[in-house]
């Protein structure tokens, strides 16, 4: 059974991020409020979730959230600032959007920095913990998918319509015989034989 809240705070946002371990395209982040009347029956960590469930559960979290946010950090930012600095600057652009504004941050992991003076706390496993986390969790994964499923028509060889920008073993064969993209991250190590790749 996931908690409703952490804090006393009435407005309290819960932040995840989807897509830190793959080898290309965004990270992205989503942040929710919700009622605290909020119920759902299927709500739990997206990663415990099929995409049928998660894109079910899509649409009625965006209805029934107070509000909600979602941000994409792209692969050139990635490279200059590295993906934990991406992924929490992911968190910050999704929480700016929330309005009303959040009074306190619950923040699924162990890594964030303050955004601006909002009390915040880091939940490990918060995804499997938390309604609002586990919310955010599954609005940025679908969104993330959704945005891999639309560059997969453009680089259908690579097959993110499926492995959605992981390292599978697909992906990286994939990358051997095409090269990278242009939504490559070419700060991560997209082969065990890196030095072969030609940037």
């Amino acid at each position: 059974m996931l908690l409703k809240c952490f804090s006393n705070y009435s407005l309290e946002c819960g932040t995840d991020e989807a897509g830190r371990g793959c080898l290309a395209g965004p990270v992205t982040a989503a942040a929710v409020i919700l009622p605290p009347d909020f119920k759902n029956v299927l709500l739990n960590d997206s990663k415990q979730l099929s995409e049928k469930k998660r894109d079910l559960l899509k649409p009625i979290i965006e209805a029934e959230a107070l509000t909600f946010g979602v941000a994409h950090i792209f692969q050139e930012d990635i490279d200059k600032i590295n993906i934990l600095n991406a992924s929490i600057l992911a968190m910050h652009k999704s929480i700016e959007k929330l309005n009303p504004t959040s009074e306190f941050i619950i923040v699924d992991g162990n890594r964030f920095k303050p955004y601006y003076d909002i009390p915040y706390k880091t939940i490990i496993k918060g995804d499997s913990k938390y309604l609002s986390i586990a919310a955010a969790s599954v609005l940025a994964k679908t969104y993330r998918d959704d945005y891999m499923n639309a560059i997969h028509e453009e680089y259908p060889m690579y097959n993110w319509k499926q492995n959605k920008g992981y390292p599978t073993k697909e992906h990286r064969e994939a990358i051997k015989v095409y090269g990278i993209t242009k939504y490559h991250r070419k700060s991560f190590r997209l082969l065990p034989e890196q030095l072969k790749l030609e940037f």
